[in-house]
């Protein structure tokens, strides 16, 4: 049987008058022409291929359809440029061989918004709340940048101003371009504050310029958080000790953290707004935290961040294997500390903080059998004493940092 390689069309608002003449050819070839109702509603009748829609949900519906017509020459319709936030990632994963897909792309929303905005693409943070969590745009909003933002629907321009306005961005610059590069191509423009538009087409894209309101708090990229910004019942790694405890665990893009013993939630946070693409799990066994750290993580743009309610080592089991894991709590629990080391595989990081003899002891004992780096850290703030101003102690943190070495290499 011949396989033919499946060709990816992009096209835009502007439909069929819009395309070059490479992406006409290969509609007009194609047997099969698979897309959305409507980037099918746009071909003209000439395109003769057997029209196919995406069911829903589309990803599970891919590799069945794609095997059904392997022996045919498909098309597949996208909006704009297929892989920008588009079906073409999704075909390259089923597939599984980038040379069995011939992309054709068409200038994206996003290029269009900036040719009318006047914005560099290069500077401009471009976030997709297609299928994905409103409260993401959160960990992104910093005074002067300039977001654009995928909407999912019509109403997700309201939504973007509702967030704005409760993350203390009211003041906010938004522009919302509709069918960019369409014959019904509009705009609507307004502050967060005062959002006046109804619900308009569901295929727009909003601009925003960002601006904190006067006292709002500010939520800088470096670790160590304001302990403000988190809601805890004092179960919290305070700011100076979080700073050290996530330069010591090295976030990096793409890695899976365990926070074991969540607490607050404010490690595994963190780590998640280090990067977008970094990724955590955190553990808590009290279900009234667990909740609180849920509500933590929307708070500060990280929705995605998982919470296991349950206590180690138990609530461990079927966890993805981690790039580094965090021990914040629950020391002494039997087991627990080792689980997790020997969850790590070679070259992952552990680091673990606590400030109670007995697990100071059990750490100092892992340090002797593991190498790492054994740290006790103290912090001093200044506070009124009487009518003068003098040091009151935070209680001392030890932490132990250690690197898993490859098998066979000696611990340090």
């Amino acid at each position: 049987m011949t396989h033919h390689p499946v060709t990816v069309v992009g096209v835009g608002a502007d439909g069929w008058q819009g395309l070059a003449p490479a992406s006409r050819e290969a509609l007009l070839a194609a047997e099969v022409l698979i897309g959305g109702p409507r980037q099918l509603a746009l071909l003209p009748p000439e395109c003769a291929g057997e029209q196919v829609a995406w069911p829903s949900p589309l990803r599970p519906a891919v590799p069945g359809l794609l095997a059904a017509h392997a022996a045919r020459r498909v098309c597949v319709l996208a909006s704009g440029d297929p892989m920008f936030f588009g079906i073409g990632r999704t075909l390259v994963d089923v597939l599984g061989d980038p040379a069995r897909l011939r992309v054709l792309p068409h200038p994206s929303s996003v290029s269009h918004a900036c040719a009318r905005l006047g914005w560099p693409l290069q500077d401009t943070d471009v976030l997709s709340l297609v299928g994905r969590p409103l409260g993401t745009v959160a960990a992104a909003l910093h005074p002067g940048r300039r977001l654009l933002l995928l909407s999912a629907d019509a109403r997700t321009p309201e939504a973007v101003a509702a967030l704005l306005r409760e993350r203390g961005f009211g003041p906010s610059r938004m522009t919302v371009l509709e069918q960019l590069g369409g014959d019904r191509e509009a705009q609507a423009e307004g502050t967060a504050d005062d959002w006046p538009h109804p619900p308009g087409d569901p295929l727009n894209v909003v601009a925003v310029e960002c601006r904190r309101a006067p006292g709002a708090p500010r939520l800088p990229l470096t670790p160590g958080l304001p302990d403000e910004a988190f809601e805890h019942d004092g179960q919290l790694t305070k700011r100076h000790v979080r700073a050290a405890t996530l330069a010591a665990l090295a976030p990096a893009p793409g890695e899976l953290l365990w926070d074991v013993g969540g607490g607050s939630g404010s490690i595994g946070i963190e780590w998640m707004r280090a990067h977008p693409a970094c990724r955590a799990v955190t553990i808590e066994r009290d279900p009234v935290r667990a909740g609180r750290i849920a509500r933590n993580a929307e708070a500060l743009g990280v929705p995605g961040l998982r919470v296991v309610t349950g206590a180690a080592p138990g609530a461990l089991g079927g966890l993805p294997v981690p790039d580094a894991v965090f021990v914040g709590g629950g020391l002494t629990a039997p087991g627990a500390l080792d689980a997790c080391w020997n969850a790590l595989p070679p070259g992952g990081r552990l680091v673990a903080n606590t400030v109670t003899l007995e697990s100071e002891a059990l750490l100092t004992d892992r340090y002797r059998r593991h190498g790492g780096e054994l740290t006790r850290l103290a912090v001093a703030h200044a506070v009124p004493v009487g009518g003068f101003t003098g040091w009151r102690q935070a209680m001392p943190v030890t932490q132990w940092s250690v690197v898993k070495p490859a098998q066979g290499e000696p611990d340090a």
